[in-house]
């Protein structure tokens, strides 16, 4: 028996998997092909497009919207408020009108390592990665990887997810699938094939 609590409202597409003490909330829409480990936890409303990985005991609070191909790492986090509080200043408990939900954006194929947390309001890029143990306070580029307490970029990586090589005159090269990227004010741009 499987001791997965999925709600009613969510949405859970084909091929995809929710494995024992994981939690889906309410009207969250998980994609096809997804993975969804033990315990994790995926909030109310949150959206996972097609071919995501969420591993053991990660927390992804709302409105997070991961995009197709999205990896988090065991016990990853996503935060969701500016100012987190339990009480408001009169000593009152506070209620769900009493903050603004703030949410992280993944782009496709960006991966978070374990035990990464991801203060929002952050956007990983497309096919960036962040370290493991990292915490990252602001925007992550497309390709970058980032690590470190606050994240910052360390290399570039490719779609492989391999450190690309400098190949001189602000191109960069995976050395896996010979994709080629140019560096422009902290940017990287495909070169295409």
């Amino acid at each position: 028996m499987n001791s997965a609590d999925v709600a009613e409202t969510a949405k859970i597409g084909d091929g995809s998997s929710v494995w024992h003490l994981a939690q889906v909330r309410e009207d969250a829409q998980v994609g096809e092909n997804c993975v969804i480990g033990r315990g994790a936890y995926v909030g109310t409303g949150v959206k996972m497009g097609d071919n995501c990985k969420l591993q053991n005991y990660a927390l992804v609070y709302e409105p997070a919207e991961l995009e197709d191909g999205v990896f988090v790492g065991p016990a990853a986090v996503f935060t969701n408020d500016h100012y987190p509080r339990s009480i408001s200043p009169d000593g009152s408990p506070k209620r769900a009108d009493d903050w603004e939900a703030v949410g992280v954006t993944c782009r496709t194929g960006a991966s978070i390592g374990a035990r990464a947390v991801c203060i929002a309001p952050v956007t990983i890029g497309r096919w960036a990665m962040v370290a493991a143990g990292s915490v990252v306070t602001k925007d992550v580029p497309d390709f970058a990887l980032v690590a470190g307490v606050p994240a910052r970029r360390i290399r570039w990586v490719g779609r492989a997810g391999v450190p690309l090589e400098d190949a001189g005159d602000g191109v960069w090269a995976c050395p896996k699938t010979g994709d080629r990227f140019r560096e422009a004010k902290n940017t990287l741009i495909e070169e295409p094939n």
